[in-house]
């Protein structure tokens, strides 16, 4: 199979979605492998060590997308790609296709096979490719949420952690999975006082038996979630329903009972947000302030370190890759439900239920494109 990797493009993506230890492994296995010049520098890989591990590497976009049967990426692909995806073409990455319908009916009319990292889900119900990203945003949200509290951003002016005599900041995360629990673990860890809220009761008391003695834990509901806020200096947004549009927890009205200065890290925002004021960013303009409260809506955290997120995703998606190239997408599918669950799109029709309900359009069943 001919497998293409292409450069990304979106703003400060330095992620590369195969390494070079990723491509001997496919060019062992049979197949050919094109790397877009320059696409894994970000990472602190070379066009060398791509060269050397059996991988081509092809002078551009057009070269890297023209001919592959498969094309693997990181980050959905933007308006300048559309282009160049072709009818029956197999696409793999990160789509958040709920989030943004223009994307979604692009690759309706694009006709290709998307195949989404966030939907790939164990019969655990964990979902394998997404784990890796949302433990780098989890910790991620501390830290981009701790610098922008400092008074120079706009912030309130309050260390993390406090010091002795001076009482911490007050961290609230809405959501307990695993971008909430990553974060609950590093802002306890810096000594702020967090509280931690999830809908789950079992959810809960896992964490009960994990999380250290300066994390509270609360059950989500609107009173709970309006208490917490208020008297909140970092709020982390860290809902996730799989495939679909993220709830609004905080409405527009909500912010005025924040702190001014108060932070706001929506790491739920390549979903749309739980946050009704969470708008995309990036990483050149990563704020906005909206009645006195920051927000942080950079929709690609993970990207500002490459390094680490490039290998901690490939390390989990190289075994998915192989299978598609080994097997084809079809039977591929047929063999592991886990990656069936990341059909989203094919032949021009929808086949997850979050993303048709986003946009009252039908889905169909994802088994039915696989034959017998």
């Amino acid at each position: 199979m001919k497998i293409g990797i292409p450069k990304e493009i979106k703003t400060n993506e330095n992620r590369v979605a195969l390494v070079p230890s990723g491509a001997e492994a496919l060019v062992a296995a049979g197949h050919t492998v094109r790397v877009e010049k320059n696409a894994g520098l970000g990472s602190g890989f070379s066009d060398e060590q791509y060269t050397a591990a059996g991988a081509r590497v092809v002078p551009d976009a057009e070269a890297a997308w023209a001919e592959a049967d498969l094309v693997v990426k990181v980050k959905e692909p933007i308006e300048a790609e559309w282009k160049r995806i072709r009818p029956g073409q197999t696409l793999f990455t990160y789509f958040h296709f709920a989030a943004d319908e223009k994307l979604t009916r692009a690759h309706l009319a694009s006709r290709a096979t998307c195949i989404a990292y966030e939907t790939v889900e164990l019969p655990t119900h964990e979902l394998p490719l997404l784990t890796p990203m949302s433990e780098v945003a989890g910790r991620m949200a501390v830290q981009e949420g701790a610098k922008y509290l400092e008074k120079l951003h706009g912030g309130r002016g309050i260390l993390l952690g406090g010091v002795p005599g001076v009482p911490p900041a007050r961290v609230v995360i809405l959501g307990g999975g695993t971008v909430g629990t990553n974060a609950a673990k590093i802002a306890a860890g810096l000594g702020a006082g967090v509280t931690l809220l999830d809908v789950s009761l079992e959810r809960l008391r896992y964490l009960s038996d994990v999380m250290p003695a300066n994390v509270q834990l609360v059950f989500s509901n609107r009173h709970n979630v309006l208490e917490q806020i208020a008297t909140a200096d970092l709020v982390i947004g860290a809902v996730l329903i799989p495939g679909a549009v993220a709830p609004k927890l905080i409405r527009r009205e909500d912010l005025k009972a924040m702190r001014p200065g108060a932070v706001i890290v929506d790491v739920a925002v390549d979903q749309g947000g739980c946050v009704e004021t969470t708008h995309a960013t990036t990483h050149e303009n990563p704020i906005y302030s909206v009645d006195g409260v920051i927000h942080y809506g950079v929709t690609n955290m993970p990207g500002g370190v490459p390094r680490t997120s490039t290998l901690a995703l490939t390390n989990a998606t190289l075994p998915y890759v192989l299978q598609l190239a080994n097997k084809g997408w079809k039977q591929a599918l047929k063999d592991d439900g886990a990656l069936c669950k990341g059909l989203n799109v094919v032949d021009g029709k929808i086949t997850h239920q979050g993303v048709a309900a986003a946009f009252g359009l039908p889905c169909h069943e994802a088994r039915a494109f696989l034959g017998s």
